[in-house]
C-alpha cells in the first residue's frame, strides 16, 4: 500500500496590529484621509491580513496588540475569527518582535506579519514558511521603502533586531548586516509594498486588494 507523503511541518503566524484609534491609527494617512478615515482603513488592513493568514493553513494564527488587548475592535475579531490575542511586550519594535518570536519559536517556525501590506497573499506566506522548512534560519519580505512586511524565524535571534533605525527606510538594510555578523542563511522570496503614506493610497484603490473586506 503506498504511504501517504508527511504533512508540512506546521508554522506560526503572527501578526501585529495597533488598536484602530483615531488620531494614533495610520497617522501618516491622515492629511489624506482624516483620522477617522485612517482608523477605518486601518480596521479594513487588520482583517484582511487575519483573513489571509488563516487562508494559508500553514498553522495557527495569532494577533499580537497595542497597546494592550482590550480594544472592542480586538474583542470583536477574536469572536468572529478565532485568533486569540496577545500584548506586544517591549520598549521598541525589535524587542516587541523578539518577545513574539521568542514565545512562538518555542514549538514551531513562526512567520511575523504586520498589517500595512495588502498584497502580502496566502502563496508568499507558504513560500516564506517553506524557506524555513528547508533549512533557512530567517526568511524576510522587504518592502520598496527600506523596511519590510515579514519575518520569519526558526529559532530565537535576538541579535537580528539589535541597532536597527526602526521606521527609517535603512531597516531591511542593517538588518541584512546582523544577518550576515550572525552567520545566519536567510532568503528574501518577493519585495512588496505596503500602505503608510498618502501616495500609496492610489495604488491601493487600483489593487483594490481590499474590495472584498
Amino acid at each position: 500500500m503506498a504511504m501517504r507523503p508527511a504533512s508540512p511541518e506546521p508554522a506560526h503566524i503572527a501578526i501585529f496590529a495597533k488598536a484602530p484609534v483615531a488620531g494614533t491609527a495610520k497617522t501618516r494617512l491622515i492629511p489624506a484621509l482624516g483620522a477617522a478615515g485612517a482608523a477605518r482603513l486601518h480596521r479594513q488592513l487588520v482583517r484582511h491580513a487575519v483573513a489571509t493568514a488563516h487562508t494559508a493553513r500553514l498553522g495557527p494564527v495569532s494577533l499580537w496588540c497595542a497597546p494592550d488587548i482590550a480594544h472592542r475592535f480586538f474583542r470583536a475579531l477574536a469572536v468572529t475569527t478565532g485568533v486569540p490575542l496577545h500584548v506586544q511586550h517591549g520598549e521598541h519594535l525589535g524587542e516587541r518582535m523578539h518577545h513574539a518570536l521568542s514565545t512562538l519559536t518555542a514549538t514551531a517556525p513562526t512567520l511575523l506579519i504586520g498589517t500595512d501590506c495588502p498584497m502580502l497573499d496566502a502563496t508568499m506566506l507558504q513560500d516564506c514558511a517553506n524557506a524555513l522548512r528547508h533549512g533557512d534560519d530567517a526568511v524576510f519580505l522587504p518592502a520598496e521603502d527600506g523596511g519590510y512586511a515579514l519575518v520569519g524565524l526558526r529559532q530565537p535571534q535576538p541579535d537580528v533586531f539589535r541597532d536597527i533605525d526602526w521606521g527609517s527606510g535603512a531597516v531591511m538594510a542593517q538588518t541584512r548586516d546582523r544577518l550576515r555578523e550572525g552567520g545566519l542563511h536567510w532568503s528574501e522570496p518577493a519585495t512588496v509594498w505596503d500602505v503608510d503614506r498618502p501616495q500609496d493610497l492610489a495604488r491601493l484603490r487600483r489593487s483594490a486588494l481590499l474590495a472584498a473586506r
